[in-house]
């Protein structure tokens, strides 16, 4: 279960082990159509690897997929709109005839800005229009973030860091719109703990793993807003 999600998603088990920054491999998995595999991990936290879902990706393909036997493949079919919001900022969940992510960022800085992105399963590929999206951060809040534990580890290769002058990073930015598209693979890799595949619409402003966390568990807790949909398709999982 999600028991924190500052600056991340960290999950725990009822034995107090717990695992960080999931959601990158996650959104990989997903993004994939994987969701039978088995992953060991011997430390508190994923590894960053680049700060984006690419490098799991490309695991993925080395290792490649195997075909389950055919069956009825459930889907969490949204019913209802289910919203949740913390002061400005709200995510929802709506009913629709496939799976699609849209995000809006809204930062005061000269080089971000305000951002929108839309992700539609039905007609882009998650590995080409986000899984290469890197996490992102500001210069100015790294002392913050790393007084408080976080970001220890974050260098160059494993984030995008602006400062007041724009991007530091060599080479730039991935995509011109690459802060939003992170935001939509986070949150892609955040619904991915609902279970099963959702059949439905998220729509953030300004979300972060908390809310995506809130809003999954707003639509559980009203039975009206959701059922188990069966989809006739070939579930696949990672060949070990």
């Amino acid at each position: 279960m999600v028991v924190d999600t500052t600056l991340c998603t960290v999950l725990s088990n009822e034995y107090g082990v717990s695992i960080s920054t999931p959601e990158h491999v996650l959104a990989a998995l997903a993004g994939a159509g994987i969701d039978n595999a088995t992953i060991e991990v011997d430390a508190p936290e994923l590894p960053i690897m680049d700060g984006s879902s690419d490098d799991f990706t490309f695991l993925i393909g080395c290792v490649g997929v195997r075909p389950q036997p055919s069956r009825s493949r459930p889907r969490i079919e949204v019913l209802k709109p289910v919203q949740v919001q913390d002061g400005e900022s709200w995510a929802r969940l709506l009913p629709s005839d496939r799976f699609r992510v849209s995000c809006t960022i809204d930062y005061d800085h000269p080089h971000v800005g305000v951002q929108h992105f839309d992700f539609d399963s039905a007609c882009q590929t998650f590995s080409e229009t986000v899984g290469r999206a890197r996490t992102f951060g500001f210069l100015h809040e790294l002392e913050w973030m790393r007084a408080r534990g976080y970001a220890k580890g974050a260098t160059l290769d494993n984030a995008v860091a602006i400062s007041p002058d724009g991007v530091v990073n060599d080479g730039g930015l991935r995509y011109p719109d690459e802060f939003v598209r992170h935001k939509v693979l986070d949150a892609v890799g955040d619904l991915a703990l609902a279970g099963a595949p959702i059949l439905g619409a998220f729509q953030g402003f300004r979300s972060g793993h908390r809310l995506n966390n809130m809003v999954l568990r707003a639509l559980f807790a009203d039975q009206s807003a959701w059922r188990l949909e069966g989809a006739e398709t070939e579930a696949q999982r990672v060949v070990a």
